[in-house]
């Protein structure tokens, strides 16, 4: 019971934070992990302990799945250098790094449970910078490099993590059976997303109903990462894929499906993720409490990982700046403000902390495991200085470092897709027989519709302050209007309803219709 008040104060926690993220400009997961952080430290707070198994397998598959649907198949292979070199190469820098500086400060924790330690602190969080970069004016061709490394950096650092355990554990060693480990695991993952599409695909085809479509996609991703993680494959590699794959498999004509799924998605994302990062911020009490006077002799140490895990990945960064960029068409990083901006994005977060708290307490002959609390607190700290404080900063960085837009080449492209699918459906119109039982006038007043098609999608809110102005007024009169309109609609039903020989059954239907209507012409 104690559980599930904590799980509703932090569903309610996440509407509140988010509303004072928006007025105060601020990324809401940052500050629900302060305002979880502080809460969780008042004297009256019953201690309430979630297993550190289950972090992961709660809220990653969701939070993974909503980030890659926003993905394509079509941006990976545009990519691929920046998924080799930021989700793959530069988590292996990051764990050779920090767990050599580890195992030299701390000797006595050995060596495998340094790369533990590298292998926890190594990847950034997804969830956290697409929140964080999607609040300032930072260029999409970054943000597009940062939604890459996220979606992938887990699973290889999940792998490395799992076989240095295993070695700390037993007292062996970790070897190079990590990298054909990753592959085959990557592979089997791949063929598991591809097989969990398609079924999800199979029974939408089956299933008439909206919302039990919708349904099934937060089903999917749960049930591909417990079957990848039993059979030993990678999870997160089996949620991506599956969520690349039914976007590749969706279909022109499910628009409705499409903007009922988007819309279940964003309520499960934001809350998702307000309870993830909340309970990062209440697990903060209990490993103060538990490592106690400890943490004040870990303090040196310490401070040399964060500072490295920061010190990598700028000069990874810096590097493939030196050597042309991640991608030749779209060169990331372009410049030094933006090596910097990729920097300061590479935020820790929830894979951080599971991993953290998974690490096992004794050893295969019952010893404790040596070096566990100072592997705990590192990554709490690495956590804190790579999430709190540029969550924080980066919309001032942003402002300072006034990076230039790359919007114009975005708009040309938008310009052009948007005037080939006028032409496609302008075509679609004159030939389709349907259109032919219509009258002249109607048959006009449709052609006519699809050739303002193009204005429609060119439209960007950000564009031009003007124009942005201009079409914020008019939608709102327009939306007023429609409003007005539709509300009196809906009074009339609602009053008919009420009155002798009504069939109140059809004025819930007609309501519903309404209801529809109304959401439809918002979007």
């Amino acid at each position: 019971m104690d559980f599930l008040i904590l799980l509703i104060g932090l569903l309610f926690g996440t509407v509140l934070v988010v509303g004072l993220g928006e007025r105060i400009r601020l990324p809401y997961p940052v500050l629900m992990l302060l305002f979880s952080a502080g809460v969780a430290f008042l004297p009256f707070i019953p201690e309430i302990r979630i297993d550190p198994e289950l972090i992961l397998p709660l809220f990653l598959p969701p939070l993974l799945f909503a980030a890659a649907q926003r993905s394509s198949w079509s941006v990976f292979r545009l990519r691929w250098r920046s998924l080799i070199l930021l989700a793959v190469l530069l988590i292996v820098a990051t764990v050779a790094v920090v767990a050599g500086l580890a195992w030299w400060i701390v000797p006595a924790i050995g060596l495998p449970a340094a790369i533990a330690l590298g292998a926890i602190v190594a990847p950034p969080d997804p969830v956290a910078v697409e929140a964080v970069a999607g609040k300032v004016n930072m260029p999409r061709r970054l943000v597009s490099t940062l939604q890459t490394e996220g979606l992938f950096n887990d699973a290889m650092a999940i792998v490395i993590f799992q076989a240095a355990v295993a070695a700390a554990v037993s007292g062996g060693e970790v070897g190079w059976g990590v990298i054909p480990a990753f592959l085959l695991g990557a592979a089997g993952a791949g063929i598991l997303g591809l097989g969990m599409a398609w079924l999800v695909g199979a029974l939408n085809r089956f299933v008439p109903n909206l919302v039990a479509r919708s349904a099934t996609t937060l089903v999917a991703p749960y049930a591909v990462y417990l079957l990848a993680e039993e059979l030993h494959c990678s999870g997160v590699v089996a949620v991506v894929v599956t969520a690349l794959e039914l976007g590749r498999r969706a279909r022109p004509q499910d628009s409705e499906e499409r903007l009922t799924r988007a819309s279940f998605w964003e309520v499960v994302e934001l809350l998702t993720t307000g309870v993830a990062f909340g309970l990062v911020g209440i697990e903060m009490r209990y490993v103060i409490e538990d490592e106690g006077a400890d943490l004040i002799g870990f303090i040196p140490g310490i401070l040399v990982v964060c500072v490295a895990v920061l010190l990598v990945r700028f000069g990874w960064m810096y590097g493939i700046l030196r050597l042309g960029g991640t991608e030749r068409r779209n060169k990331v990083p372009g410049s030094l403000k933006e090596v910097l901006v990729l920097t300061w994005c590479g935020m820790r977060g929830l894979a951080t902390l599971a991993l953290a708290l998974a690490l096992p307490t004794t050893t295969t002959a019952g010893e404790p495991l040596e070096g566990r609390n100072f592997v705990i607190a590192a990554a709490c700290a690495v956590l804190l200085v790579t999430l709190v404080v540029p969550g924080l900063t980066l919309p001032a960085l942003m402002r300072r470092l006034k990076l230039p837009d790359d919007r114009a080449d975005l708009e040309r492209q938008e310009h052009l897709l948007a005037r080939r699918a006028q032409a496609v459906a302008l075509d679609a119109v004159k030939n389709s027989t349907a259109a032919q039982k219509l009258s002249p006038e109607r048959q006009a007043v449709l052609a006519k519709r699809m050739e303002s098609l193009h204005t429609l999608l060119e439209t960007d809110a950000e564009s031009d302050p003007k124009k942005m102005h201009l079409l914020r007024q008019t939608l709102a009169v327009m939306d007023q209007v429609q409003r007005e309109a539709l509300d009196a609609a809906r009074r009339e039903v609602l009053a008919a309803r009420k009155a002798p020989g009504t069939d109140p059954e059809a004025a819930d239907v007609v309501l519903r219709r309404l209801d529809l209507r109304t959401v439809t012409l918002e979007r």
